[in-house]
């Protein structure tokens, strides 16, 4: 159980069952609960993909700040087994989400975000585009079990998204904000700093919150209470 602790923790835990919940409750939407566990699953290759490629890629700057939290720098996972069960996973992950219930396009579409997640663990990171991964994937989520019923995504979902993607990496990068300049780490957050990225955070979730009122789903709501 140590082991599978230090494994999930080092897929950065919680990000990776909010964004599996997320897709289950979306598929369970528009499918059924069925095909939504194995959504979900598939989901959940991709989001471990993506947080052991960052635990893996920032080992020596976890070890330089003392980051003990972690598993790799705590000891509680070699570097080499963390390395090994992500190319094991890999493949693994591939033909679940274009063999699986996704089907190719959806399938396709998802693996473009968790794509763009280990691209901002090996490159976007240091760039001042990171937010347009987050952009990117966070879309790509819904869009793939959309396309997994043969439907396309509503505009304001997708925006929804985006939106919250975006808000989640500035609100994500403060805590560590003075060790990533540290480590010349130069993503937007790092280089607008703690205010800014503070102020933009609350414009966005101002955006979402705007979104949401006139969204067909509010609509819906408020004419269920009329």
């Amino acid at each position: 159980m140590r082991a599978i602790s230090a494994y999930a923790r080092a897929a950065h835990f919680g990000p990776t069952m909010l964004i599996t919940t997320i897709s289950f409750l979306l598929a369970a939407r528009l499918w059924w609960e069925g095909p939504a566990y194995l959504i979900a699953f598939t989901v959940f290759l991709g989001q471990l993909l993506i947080g052991w490629s960052n635990d893996i890629y920032d080992y020596q700057d976890d070890l330089k700040h003392n980051r003990v939290n972690k598993p790799l720098v705590s000891g509680q996972v070699k570097i080499e087994d963390l390395r090994r069960a992500t190319f094991i996973l890999l493949p693994i992950a591939l033909l679940a989400n274009l063999l699986g219930p996704l089907g190719l396009k959806g399938g396709a579409v998802y693996l473009l975000g968790v794509g763009c997640g280990i691209a901002y663990n090996f490159y976007f990171k240091f760039r001042i585009t990171s937010p347009l991964v987050y952009f990117i994937a966070l879309a790509a989520l819904p869009a793939s079990i959309f396309y997994a019923v043969d439907r396309n995504p509503p505009l304001w979902v997708l925006a929804t998204s985006s939106l919250l993607g975006v808000a989640f990496h500035f609100a994500n990068v403060l805590k560590d904000l003075s060790a990533d300049r540290d480590s010349n780490i130069g993503g937007l957050p790092q280089r607008v700093g703690k205010r800014v990225s503070i102020l933009v955070i609350f414009i966005l979730l101002i955006i979402v919150t705007a979104i949401l009122i006139n969204s067909p789903i509010s609509s819906d709501l408020r004419s269920q209470y009329t």
